[in-house]
């Protein structure tokens, strides 16, 4: 079977089962990208706004939950060779993609920003500092659960943004509604 790329005259091979890939994030933050700045588009006539910039935050949490809901099972599983409080508290696992899909819908809406803001700034602390001690410190090669348990995105600068992000976010949220 002639493939697209072999009638260009370009060689790729696929990736191999095992490999690591960063697609599966890089598609969920161009997707989330999209959706903040159509919303922006379309609800505020601009596409560069501040609220775009919140969206693309929260579409991104609320996307990466979706992928480990898919599998909740098998994201607990990566999750629990990192994460601290996962360490010690087996239902964190369990927990945290929910936790983290209800933070982002609510950021997304608008809504219940009393709750939403500390509960991303809460996970992503945890999230941040679990993922700074095993990359950083501890110096562990570990699969990152932020694109689901079945993903082969190396646990590190991804994770640490999409955590920084949250912690960003529940800041920021934070100010608007405690302010």
């Amino acid at each position: 079977m002639t493939t697209f790329a072999s009638f260009l005259g370009k060689s790729r091979s696929l990736p191999k089962d095992g490999d690591t890939s960063y697609q599966p994030v890089i598609a969920i933050f161009a997707v989330a990208l999209l959706l903040a700045l159509g919303l922006s588009w379309a609800f505020l006539d601009n596409l560069f706004t501040v609220r775009a910039a919140e969206w693309f935050v929260s579409l991104s949490m609320t996307l990466l939950a979706v992928q480990k809901l898919q599998d909740v099972r098998s994201f607990s599983t990566m999750f629990l060779n990192y994460d601290l409080l996962a360490k010690r508290w087996v239902p964190y696992g369990f927990v945290y993609p929910f936790g983290e899909a209800a933070a982002g819908i609510l950021m997304t809406a608008g809504a219940l920003t009393w709750l939403s803001a500390p509960l991303a700034l809460i996970i992503g602390t945890i999230g941040a500092t679990s993922v700074f001690k095993a990359v950083y410190i501890d110096k562990r090669e570990l699969k990152c659960a932020c694109a689901g348990g079945s993903s082969n995105v190396p646990l590190g600068f991804v994770s640490l943004t999409e955590n920084l992000f949250m912690i960003g976010m529940g800041l920021w949220m934070g100010t608007k509604v405690f302010s």
